[in-house]
């Protein structure tokens, strides 16, 4: 993205709790980028043959089953979510993630860590259901996404809150001289958001090349002191919901950028240079494998679930046609570990009869006790969890479900 450098002095500071050598006055270059209004943008043949493809790929992901495979969905939502916490550092095991899940459904409260990678579910959900669905995206509805991620971090304060100081990215922690970037100035942000603003309303782009240049674009304003990536990235989901390219499921692009972090990186350097197409077909490469992705995966939870339900009709006295315990078999791809409050609200069926249809899972093997103690009970989905290990470390599943 065009723009240009503008010199600042960083103030002498004797209050500052750093060595001395940080107290100094020094010298560092803020970048201010161009708006996205004044853009003149130019793709090749080539390139429009990439996008185009790519774009034809995640619309066939979305005809696959329909509304049907909403737990599906959810699957991959949440995917995308954790994955792009991972970007962040934010490491969590899938089995601890699940269980600080399930303990928080039924009113518990989970490890800090796990806490902001629930709030970044949240926001995701957040960003594709509600900010999707908005009239216009405002600089109000960026910040409530940004509120849903920060939240429960370890600073809340910052909450939803457009920074009012300078930032930067590497170098040090206590002045913005020699860091690897420095977006703009504080009071250039308000300007270039609203820009940002206007871009996600336009649809002069095609979705995938206006998602990728916007969301490097926000990067580049990087408009909060802390959780700028993952609100990035959400926005790319905004603009694929918004332009029906991805209207029921999300490939999880942030699995991609999560395992080639340091090339990620690198691209959202290049767009702030004279050519964008680079950032533009690398974001593409990442959108098909993402896609490609999902597709896969896809069909290996519904292989699964075709193996649950076998193992249930072998069961004595199987249930009949209906009951409760197959409708918990479509839903369990949403809850890889499942409560029966959460189980009664995402079947519409009564508690006893949930509660009837989890015992018979268990007894078929489906279902696998978390524990043994008779309150806030959960339960594993047999085989799920492993699924999702290797979806969010981006490898594609095995060929057979039973191995």
């Amino acid at each position: 993205m065009p723009g240009h450098l503008i010199r600042r002095t960083w103030e002498y500071n004797t209050t500052l709790d750093a060595p001395a050598r940080y107290k100094r006055v020094c010298h560092y270059n803020a970048f201010i980028p161009e708006t996205l209004a004044s853009l003149e943008f130019d793709i090749s043949a080539r390139s429009a043959g990439l996008v185009a493809e790519v774009e034809s790929a995640v619309r066939r992901l979305n005809d696959e089953g329909g509304e049907a495979l909403s737990p599906l969905a959810r699957l991959l939502l949440r995917t995308e979510s954790i994955a792009s916490s991972k970007v962040e550092g934010l490491q969590l095991g899938v089995r601890e993630l699940a269980r600080a899940e399930a303990e928080a459904e039924v009113g518990g409260k989970p490890g800090a860590t796990a806490q902001e990678v629930l709030a970044n579910i949240n926001a995701m959900s957040l960003a594709v259901e509600e900010t999707a669905a908005a009239p216009k995206v405002t600089i109000r509805e960026i910040s409530a996404i940004h509120h849903r991620l920060t939240s429960s971090g370890p600073n809340p304060r910052i909450a939803g809150m457009i920074r009012t100081r300078q930032n930067w990215i590497g170098g040090n922690d206590y002045n913005p001289c020699g860091a690897d970037f420095v977006p703009p100035p504080p009071e250039e942000v308000d300007r270039l958001l609203a820009d940002l603003c206007a871009a996600i309303d336009d649809e002069s782009l095609s979705p995938l090349v206006q998602a990728a240049i916007v969301h490097a674009q926000f990067e580049t304003i990087h408009p909060f002191d802390d959780g700028n990536g993952r609100t990035g990235r959400a926005l790319v989901h905004v603009i694929l919901r918004r332009r029906n390219l991805a209207p029921r499921f999300i490939p999880p692009i942030s699995v991609i950028f999560a395992g080639a972090r340091a090339r990620y990186i690198d691209g959202l350097t290049t767009f702030r240079g004279a050519n964008l197409v680079p950032w533009v077909e690398q974001f593409a490469d990442a959108t098909w494998q993402a896609t490609r992705l999902a597709s896969a995966y896809l069909k290996a939870v519904r292989e699964l679930q075709a193996l649950w339900r076998s193992q249930l009709a072998a069961t004595p006295n199987a249930p009949r046609a209906g009951a409760a315990a197959w409708t918990l078999i479509d839903v369990l791809p949403a809850h890889p570990m499942i409560s029966a409050p959460v189980a009664a609200a995402a079947t519409s069926r009564a508690k006893a009869a949930v509660y009837d249809g989890i015992e018979q899972l268990v007894t078929a093997g489906v279902l696998k006790p978390l524990s043994e103690k008779k309150r806030n009970r959960s339960w594993e989905a047999a085989g799920l969890l492993a699924l999702i290990a290797r979806l969010e470390e981006g490898s594609l599943p095995s060929d057979s479900i039973a191995s």
